[in-house]
């Protein structure tokens, strides 16, 4: 009897998602984009990735899927594109199969599918046992999404452009995090964008960028605050409101996710936050703390700096 020996090789990986303890958007850029400067921080909510491939002789062939039936399952996937980008650049033939388990909130400015297909990446380069200098590797990373770099490294860190340069920063305090997710409210990306706009020029003020680089070197932060929250409450009041409720439940600070719509406080421990969390029924919450760079790697099985 001749025996088969199977090629096939899998990975599990969780894709973190992220808050942003800080979010400037300074201005528009030529190219079309906005220039900003944020802190980015890794937190323990998560989607789970897993991939399989089988080496061949000849092409590739992808199968994805997911427990989240509202998602697309082709090119406009996020991991589909992270797949075929390092596919193609690392030479790899055969079949491959993703099945991505969404636990992260859809646009809610958590970063799910950017963390998504950053996984995507690092799997297929553990599987594939390949090497593709840091640079490279953060360059295709930027082209699928502008947060997607940052989740090459987790942890907490600077990121400025369009927020495809990354710079780690010291790991602060280990913090509980609660986040509120509104069942029945999205913001899109592209929406987030075009209501601030307006706005841009009543945002300069002198202190701001100082305090950004209070918050940035120092372990303990300056308080978090999120551009986007005047024209995302203007058009969500709601959100305002779960900002305020967090704050009133004793969280240390509180502030919009991101671009998207999840509102986020900052607790002295899980208890106080499961407290807090009884007053959103209605919503999605999460109980999470942060991650610190190195835990975030070892999650992973990967480290950015090799």
């Amino acid at each position: 009897m001749t025996r088969v020996i199977s090629k096939k090789r899998s990975v599990r990986i969780r894709a973190f998602a992220k808050i942003n303890l800080c979010l400037h958007v300074m201005g528009k850029r030529a190219d079309g984009y906005h220039e900003l400067r944020t802190i980015f921080q890794a937190i323990s909510l998560h989607d789970t990735l897993e991939i399989s491939i089988t080496p061949g002789s000849s092409g590739t062939e992808f199968l994805l899927a997911s427990n989240d039936v509202t998602l697309p399952l082709g090119p406009d996937n996020l991991v589909w594109r992270a797949i075929d980008a390092i596919s193609r650049e690392i030479g790899f033939q055969g079949s491959v199969s993703a099945h991505l388990e969404k636990k992260i909130p859809v646009a809610r400015g958590l970063g799910g599918g950017s963390s998504d297909a950053a996984a995507a990446l690092i799997g297929m380069l553990r599987l594939t046992k390949k090497k593709i200098p840091l640079p490279r590797l953060m360059e295709i990373a930027a082209g699928l999404g502008a947060d997607v770099p940052f989740f090459l490294f987790g942890g907490r860190a600077l990121a400025v452009n369009r927020g495809d340069e990354i710079y780690p920063l010291p790991n602060g305090p280990k913090q509980t995090i609660l986040v509120v997710s509104p069942r029945d409210i999205g913001v899109s990306t592209k929406d987030a964008y075009e209501w601030l706009s307006p706005e841009l020029t009543r945002l300069s003020k002198p202190n701001r960028i100082w305090g950004f680089c209070a918050l940035c070197w120092s372990r303990q932060g300056a308080g978090v605050s999120n551009d986007f929250e005047g024209p995302v409450f203007s058009r969500y009041p709601r959100l305002g409101e779960i900002r305020d409720a967090l704050l009133d439940r004793g969280a240390a600070d509180a502030a919009l996710a991101g671009s998207g719509s999840a509102v986020f406080g900052i607790f002295r421990n899980p208890a106080q936050a499961r407290r807090a969390a009884r007053a959103f029924r209605e919503d999605s919450v999460f109980v999470v703390e942060t991650l610190s760079r190195e835990d975030y790697g070892r999650s992973l099985g990967w480290s950015a700096s090799g």
